[in-house]
């Protein structure tokens, strides 16, 4: 079986390719084509096959991460969408719930306000009504003013409609009505109902959700015809897959109708990978560490598996959104941030970037201001020679100017400056990492960190030590390890349905009933994306809460025919959950079912781990010696470095810190007093404080 994927960020598309039978991995970098990525995409993937002498037609299947629907929210550029809802209620979206995103500040932009998802000249109102709590009809639906409000958007030259009505997610019947005469009235708009992307509770959020969905969903919807287009072009019959925010791939087409849904796309492929290369060395809780030019992306992963949002901390750019995603927590931090003095006189690196163009100063494209990047070079960390594989030339010169300049300011050396500007950036992510572990309840010293991104390893050695982590696994590709958890993935849907029943009064008929009709509805979506039955997976979860409570817990609710006796462990696993959340339970609270949810996997082919030779001197990996900055017990000394090409490095080496690798996606950083043991699967694990190591 042949897969490749493919992750298209800011600045690089990132190619993997894997023969599962003969264990064999290659990558491959491009330039992101900014004007239309997919012709980067198939680029990047005819040059693999070139140079691996690959039949396009051997290729099995393609999975693709992409940032198309992210893009188009953060930059405000969508689609010109109209909205048909229930009369009264035109403005859900922009009233919200009076929760401002800073609580004490008069002075603040409210996303939903200062950049609608619909104007309001482009909201309709109808006549319709459905009541809870069963969904009966209080107002038939008024089918004449729903053709005049799809006429009058027609008109406005509205792109995509969404369709939103209260309580849709009991009775979604007026909904998929409109969503029929849409098609006869207008066929040319994308239509998006609330009941389709997110049939839940909450009308802010999923109303909000469903406007996402149809302000970025032409957008999407060209983007992967172009993509399907050039690879038939191309000669390419591969299977196309797109990542979602899930954690699962999805097809070509239900990503189409539903791009809401992959506005997380790139970093959860990339706690994925960092997943993988975890489960390579047999550890199971895990800290993914994705650090690019812009930002850093912490993912967290335990004995349960990869950590989802909630309800009440899923938000992209500003918006909330109510589809399942996994939980990742993105800071202003990586190689291109930029360092300064505030206006209070205060020393401060990022979240500004000088992106990747002019980019850091180093790059030689004409940056001003000192980075991440260009400290990392002062301090020798970074070679002018040996930057992506030597592909690239780095400017040592112009990052010492840089930071000098900087330094003036401070009233300290070039040293200093640089080294202060990387102890900032890291205690930032540290910090970051602090939100996701110890605020909730996790201790970080029980974890092991996954470094990765360009920028990752170079930092994660000095992160570990600030946070008492005991050692850093670094994968075999980690600028790409994006693009590698693409390749672990597995063909998923989401189901969910508002339930609303008490631990006390639980009707198991009506419980079972729609576990069973929503485990249809996935194995025939399955069966028809063509999954084999026995290559099915399902899972149950609910959404719990104590009585009276706003918001909710995930716990895993149990297989087949539910009964009083089989709910009691889910019972007891909310009460467990609650206390490692918030510090208490309640065991004499009555627990309440607000949804159900159902995920389907199909099972698809992944990426086998390679081995690394074990047959070659430690010594050939050697390129040279240098000096390098570190702060050591305190104090600030240079040191005699050992710098490695590692590609060459032999499994079960082992070396000391200071050391420094090199590979063509990244440079990792091995800091005094830490031991580096090479496995046989690639990856390279790091102990801080040296240590032992039994090779995985």
């Amino acid at each position: 079986m042949i897969l490749v994927g493919v992750d298209v960020g800011g600045t690089f598309t990132d190619i993997m390719y894997t023969d599962t039978e003969k264990r064999e991995t290659s990558i491959n970098k491009v330039p992101t084509t900014l004007d239309d990525p997919s012709k980067g995409v198939v680029q990047g993937i005819e040059e693999l096959c070139e140079k691996e002498g690959i039949a396009k037609g051997l290729i099995n299947h393609i999975f693709h991460g992409t940032t198309i629907a992210t893009n188009a929210i953060l930059e405000y550029d969508g689609a010109r969408t109209g909205m048909i809802t229930t009369k009264g209620f035109r403005d859900i979206i922009h009233i919200g719930r009076h929760q401002r995103p800073q609580n004490y500040s008069i002075m603040q932009e409210i996303p939903w306000q200062d950049r609608p998802l619909v104007q309001r000249r482009y909201r309709k109102v109808v006549s319709e009504r459905m009541s809870p709590p069963k969904g009966d009809v209080l107002i038939p639906l008024n089918e004449e003013e729903v053709r005049e409000a799809i006429r009058e958007l027609k008109e406005q030259g509205v792109e995509s409609i969404i369709v939103s009505f209260l309580f849709s997610y009991i009775n979604s019947a007026h909904e998929q009505r409109v969503k029929e005469i849409i098609a006869e009235e207008y066929p040319e708009a994308f239509v998006t109902t609330s009941a389709d992307v997110s049939p839940q509770f909450r009308e802010f959020e999923r109303f909000t959700t469903a406007a996402i969905n149809g302000f970025v969903g032409p957008k999407v919807k060209k983007y992967i015809s172009n993509l399907k287009k050039g690879l038939v072009h191309s000669g390419f019959t591969a299977d196309l897959h797109i990542m979602c925010s899930n954690g699962g791939v999805g097809t070509a087409e239900s990503v189409s109708e539903k791009p809401v849904n992959t506005l997380l796309s790139g970093p959860a492929a990339g706690v994925l990978g960092g997943w993988w290369s975890g489960t390579l060395s047999d550890k199971k809780k895990l800290i993914t560490f994705d650090v690019g030019g812009t930002s850093a992306d912490i993912g967290i992963i335990t004995e349960q598996g990869i950590d989802e949002s909630s309800a009440r901390d899923t938000w992209i750019a500003g918006y909330p959104v109510m589809v399942p995603m996994i939980d990742i927590h993105t800071i202003g931090a990586g190689g291109g941030s930029i360092a300064y003095i505030d206006e209070g006189g205060a020393f401060k690196v990022g979240p500004r970037s000088a992106g990747s163009r002019p980019g850091p100063a180093s790059y030689g494209h004409g940056g001003t201001r000192a980075t991440v990047t260009d400290a990392n070079v002062v301090l020798g960390r970074l070679d002018e020679e040996n930057f992506l594989g030597g592909s690239m030339k780095i400017f040592s010169q112009e990052a010492e100017k840089v930071v000098g300049q900087l330094a003036e300011q401070l009233q300290l050396s070039l040293i200093e400056t640089a080294e202060g500007i990387l102890t900032i950036v890291n205690n930032n992510m540290a910090n970051a990492i602090r939100e996701k572990t110890i605020q909730k309840g996790q201790d970080p010293r029980e974890f092991s960190l996954v470094a990765f991104g360009g920028a990752g390893p170079l930092h994660a050695v000095e992160i570990a030590q600030i946070l008492n982590i005991p050692e850093v696994i670094i994968p075999p590709h980690p600028g790409i390890t994006s693009a590698t958890g693409l390749l672990t993935t597995d063909l998923k849907y989401d189901l969910i349905k508002t339930e609303f029943m008490y631990s006390h009064e639980i009707d198991f008929a009506k419980l079972n009933d729609d576990f069973k009709q929503m485990e249809q509805q996935i194995r025939l979506q399955l069966n028809e994306d063509g999954i084999e039955t026995d290559k099915i997976a399902l899972e149950r979860t609910a959404d719990c809460r104590y009585a009276g409570q706003g918001y909710e817990l995930r716990v895993a609710m149990p297989a087949g025919e539910i009964t009083a006796g089989s709910i009691e462990e889910a019972w007891q696993a909310f009460h467990r959950l609650h206390q490692a959340e918030y510090g208490h339970s309640f065991q004499d609270i009555p627990i309440e079912i607000v949804n159900v949810r159902l995920t389907g996997k199909g099972i698809m082919p992944k990426i086998q781990k390679t081995l690394v030779p074990e047959d070659r001197p430690l010594e050939k990996a050697l390129l040279k010696t240098g000096k390098v900055v570190f702060r050591h017990n305190g104090e600030l000394a240079t040191f005699e470095t050992d710098f490695y090409q590692r590609e060459k490095l032999p499994a079960g080496a082992s070396f000391a810190g200071p050391a420094i690798m090199f590979q063509k996606d990244t440079t990792t950083i091995i800091p005094p007093d830490c031991q580096a043991f090479v496995e046989r699967n690639g990856n390279i694990i790091i102990r801080i404080g040296g240590g032992t190591h039994e090779s995985a």
